[in-house]
């Protein structure tokens, strides 16, 4: 009986016998044979899948703080939660990395991000229809209704069946105040986040593990720029979503007064989690199917062949043995693995290089839309839409780039480390042009404009109340604004000082309103319509910062893969997928998790009116102080790059100290690989991995 053909045997012949026994040369590749192919359209693909789950639930995060009426400081709680689930399992995953079955645990991975997304859905289907804050007015059998502004009346709350109100009101309360349903919310992105701690560190490491030295960074760019296709549908699944009512297909839309512009505004965020969490169970099934280990790329080409006439199935090759794993061994080895890492100066910068570019990074990703929709007057839905089609793909060119360039030029790690200086230091110029991005403030009568409208009110007076509506016995906790025909926004048509109204639902207008009239226009000028007054000068500004922001992006990404490659160049070659796990950790740690929190809580420093819940107590934030939030936002991240910038000059000059185009450490490096590649029998017969080295080469190289 024929044994299987052994992977030592078949390195051993160029030649291969057919069923009559004679010599057949191999003349084609065996396409079942190519693991590592299938291994990065895999790996490719699960990042897509992460990073479209991901950029989906930060692009909801505007639309989760309004449905479950919370600051933007616990939206930041929730973003972290996914850092804190990475925390819980990043570094027993990078390191444990090579002595595991790498492909099956990025199956589980997959699968738990899966469940993860299914569970964040749930709170949509426990709690009731949203009922968005606003104040309207009985219709009479006429086509004009009651007084927006009725003396000595305290309108209840706006809705159309004012009988049933308190009934309404009452159920609502005993719901809301006996569940926080968005720690469902919170659960799941933790969950998310311990199914994509392997993705990374595990799939990188396996790829430059079985990939020629030349090619790792190439695939590594090529896996990282798919995977950024899934940032891209993400947020233009979350521009779709944003644009539907939170209850599509149960409400009339017709009947809702408001738009998406609105800041009371809920898009179906429920909905994209659903195919969130399909996606992410497709991207978990070839992982399956794949070896623990592979051949070395390009130590075997010429025994390529399209088919062997040998009993079993083609091209059937004896896998490496999986080594058994000793957890005490692995244990023990650990706290010297960590101390080879940190006594790295490179490694070390780098780490804190990376912690501030998350910090800066997740605050925008988490914040951008926000800011986009207080400061340019754009709808949540356009912010995103713009990020998905503008800025990430030309991210995706930048990291491509970046990696093409790598392997075309062939660059040291000199090389990459000027090339990386070089383009952050002149994004982070471009960053700072942000500043000249002004925009007025929005006008709200009482907030930042007295209702004379002279000149503007410091962030410590707000009247809301003046002689213009005095007598309309106006709730202070009410907000549905209305633009009057000054420009000026009002909080509602009772500050306004309407007297009347007509037309239903967005169509409705507001006659005879008192607080218009003391701006000097006539009777018949003096109306209102819902909505907040339009801001053309912020308009006009929006499509210069766009344009800033995708220089910068790009410019930020083109750089992003040689910096990348830099802590792959500077660790040994058996501690870079700890060294991948404990950046990650770093970065998660120190940035991902309080990025979002302490951006969340300053821009609630700058908020001007804070929303009302059906139950009493602070809600979402409704109008901003645009010109604080600004200089918060955009000071915060310029803050961040700055240092990003000194640690870039400080790791560039640790590299070249350290490795000269000339001097003994790249000698060392050259002489290494150069033995490396005339002793292909020799490498085999050793029981080690594929792809890896010696630990005497590594000492040598890399100490």
């Amino acid at each position: 009986m024929d044994r299987p053909i052994t992977a030592g045997q078949l390195k051993e012949k160029s030649l291969f016998q057919d069923s009559g026994g004679s010599a057949a040369p191999a003349k084609t590749l065996c396409h079942n044979c190519s693991k590592l192919k299938i291994f990065l359209g895999a790996l490719a693909f699960s990042f897509f899948a992460k990073g479209f789950s991901g950029s989906y639930m930060k692009s909801m995060s505007s639309q989760i703080e309004r449905r479950f009426e919370i600051s933007s400081s616990i939206v930041g709680i929730i973003d972290g939660s996914f850092e804190i689930g990475n925390l819980m399992v990043m570094v027993l995953v990078s390191y444990l990395g090579p002595r595991v079955h790498r492909p099956k645990i990025i199956a589980v991975g997959c699968l738990i991000m899966s469940v993860g997304a299914f569970l964040s859905v749930m709170p949509q289907f426990l709690m009731g229809r949203y009922n968005y804050e606003r104040i309207t007015v009985s219709v009479d059998n006429s086509s004009t209704s009651v007084s927006a502004c009725s003396p000595g009346s305290e309108g209840p709350p706006a809705t159309d069946a004012p009988e049933t109100l308190s009934t309404v009101i009452n159920a609502g309360c005993e719901k809301t105040t006996n569940s926080y349903l968005w720690l469902f919310v919170l659960v799941g992105n933790l969950l998310r986040g311990i199914g994509e701690a392997p993705v990374m560190p595990l799939g990188v490491s396996y790829i430059d593990d079985f990939s020629k030295e030349e090619n790792s960074a190439f695939y590594i760019g090529l896996v990282r720029s798919s995977g950024m296709f899934g940032p891209t549908l993400g947020f233009l699944l979350g521009s779709f979503c944003a644009s539907l009512w939170v209850d599509v297909g149960v409400v009339d839309i017709d009947a809702i007064s408001i738009n998406p512009k609105d800041t009371r505004w809920v898009g179906a965020w429920w909905l994209g989690l659903l195919i969130c969490g399909a996606v992410n169970f497709i991207a978990s099934l070839p992982f399956w199917f794949l070896p623990y280990s592979l051949p070395k790329e390009g130590e075997n080409e010429d025994l390529k062949i399209s088919h062997l006439s040998v009993q079993g199935d083609p091209c059937k090759i004896e896998p490496p043995a999986q080594p058994q794993l000793q957890f005490s061994e692995a244990v023990k080895d650990f706290l010297p693995a960590l101390r080879k890492l940190f006594g790295n100066p490179i490694y070390v910068v780098f780490i804190f290089l990376t912690v501030l570019q998350y910090n800066s990074l997740v605050g925008i990703i988490t914040y951008e839309t926000k800011f986009m929709e207080q400061q340019f007057n754009v709808s949540v839905a356009k912010a995103i839409f713009l990020i998905g089609v503008i800025l990430l793909p030309v991210t995706i060119l930048g990291m491509f780039l970046g990696g093409f360039l790598i392997k075309k030029f062939k660059l040291h790690i000199t090389e990459m480390a000027k090339f990386a200086c070089i383009t952050f230091l002149v994004a982070f110029l471009v960053n700072l042009l942000y500043f000249t991005c002004s925009c007025e403030v929005l006008q709200v009568a009482g907030l930042t404009v007295p209702y004379s409208g002279m000149k503007p009110l410091s962030s410590s007076k707000h009247t809301y109340t003046a002689s213009c509506n005095a007598e309309c016995s106006c709730k202070l906790d009410q907000w549905d604004p209305v633009c009057g025909d000054n420009g000026i926004t009002y909080m509602t048509a009772c500050f306004a000082g309407c007297k009347s109204s007509s037309g239903t639902g967005k169509n409705m207008v507001f006659h005879n309103c008192s607080c218009v009239e003391g701006q000097g226009l006539g009777l018949g000028n003096s109306s209102a319509v819902l909505g907040q007054c339009q801001r053309e000068s912020c308009a006009k500004a929006f499509p210069y910062f766009l344009a800033l922001q995708t220089a910068c992006a790009f410019l930020l990404a083109l750089g992003g893969t040689p910096t990348y490659m830099i802590m792959f160049r500077s660790v040994s070659p058996d501690l870079k997928s700890f060294a991948v796990g404990i950046e990650a950790l770093g970065g998660r740690v120190l940035g991902g998790l309080p990025a979002p929190i302490y951006f969340g809580a300053l821009i609630d420093e700058t908020c001007l009116k804070w929303g009302t819940k059906s139950c009493g107590g602070s809600g979402s934030c409704r109008v901003y102080d645009t010109g604080e939030f600004r200089n918060v936002y955009l000071g915060l991240i310029a803050g961040l790059r700055a240092g990003c910038c000194l640690l870039y000059i400080v790791l560039s000059a640790l590299i070249f100290k350290r490795f000269k185009p000339n001097g003994k450490e790249m000698t060392d490096i050259k002489n290494a690989e150069r033995s490396t590649s005339k002793e292909p029998e020799t490498a085999n017969k050793r029981e080690i991995l594929p792809g890896s080295r010696t630990s005497e080469e590594s000492e040598e190289t890399y100490m």
